[in-house]
């Protein structure tokens, strides 16, 4: 009688097994620091689940790690700031398509004694030049992501050796945007950051936005559903919800409804 019951009850268990996974649905999404660590993501996913069902677990790492984690399947959409290496995931199967999702600028943050005197700079370009000729300290995420990718793209145009800099007044955190800004303010050393997360960060002590307004600071956003013909795992259908609803006009409100202290933090522009 005993042994029947157990029986009963392990059957029970096994049927109702289908039922508690399916009211777990879950996608897992590939993202940046800067979504994360902004706070966006904690204020539109429980919109997103409230209406879907569907959790979103976020993994909040540098962009260029973000689109490696892709590429080997470990997630269902991306969510990153690299156009070129967006294009070129896409391009090479592993994405099926990209979509503009909102855009927001970067900035040079500084110490307020600002020794190398490149307040109000509009050129970033010169800026950074400046710092180097100064041999002001200059804190860099040097870890691949998406505003390493653009800090690479500035220093590209100036005459600087980084890697003979590298270790001197150049020093490279491989760190996320939130720890290398900790860095920076501690060393007193410019930084390059996304006005998101410079917005939404604590600690910033004396430093205060010293370079902005180029063009070339421009920081556009993208999201791309894993190709499932590539990794037949990724959960299409529910990864697919995820990027209509960011890309609808519901997704983008909320997207542009985020603000801290005031101020807007993204601007959507989805087509």
């Amino acid at each position: 009688m005993i042994r029947h019951a157990v029986l009963t009850l392990g059957a029970i268990f096994a049927l109702s097994l289908p039922a508690a996974l399916a009211a777990e649905e879950f996608i897992t999404v590939q993202s940046t620091t800067s979504t994360q660590n902004s706070g966006l993501f904690d204020h539109i996913l429980p919109m997103f689940e409230a209406g879907t069902g569907i959790d979103v677990r976020v993994v909040a790492v540098g962009t260029g790690q973000a689109i490696r984690n892709a590429m080997n399947g470990d997630g269902d959409v991306l969510f990153v700031h690299a156009r070129a290496a967006e294009e070129a995931f896409v391009a090479d199967g592993f994405g099926t398509a990209r979509h503009d999702v909102m855009y927001n600028d970067f900035v040079v943050v500084g110490p307020a004694a600002d020794p190398a005197g490149v307040s109000g700079m509009r050129d970033s370009v010169a800026a950074l030049a400046q710092i180097a000729g100064a041999g002001a300290v200059f804190v860099s995420r040097g870890d691949d992501s998406g505003t390493h990718k653009a800090e690479g793209a500035l220093w590209s145009e100036t005459d600087v050796d980084l890697e003979e800099a590298s270790g001197g007044w150049y020093r490279e955190t491989g760190s996320g945007m939130g720890a290398t800004l900790n860095i920076g303010i501690g060393m007193g050393g410019y930084v390059l950051t996304d006005r998101a997360t410079w917005i939404a960060f604590g600690n910033k002590g004396s430093h205060r936005v010293l370079v902005e307004g180029d063009a070339r600071l421009f920081n556009q956003y993208g999201i791309i559903l894993v190709n499932p013909a590539v990794h037949a795992h990724v959960k299409a259908e529910a990864g697919q919800s995820f990027v209509d609803w960011i890309l609808s006009a519901e997704g983008q409100a909320a997207i542009a409804g985020y603000e801290v202290a005031g101020q807007q933090l993204f601007f959507p522009n989805a087509k």
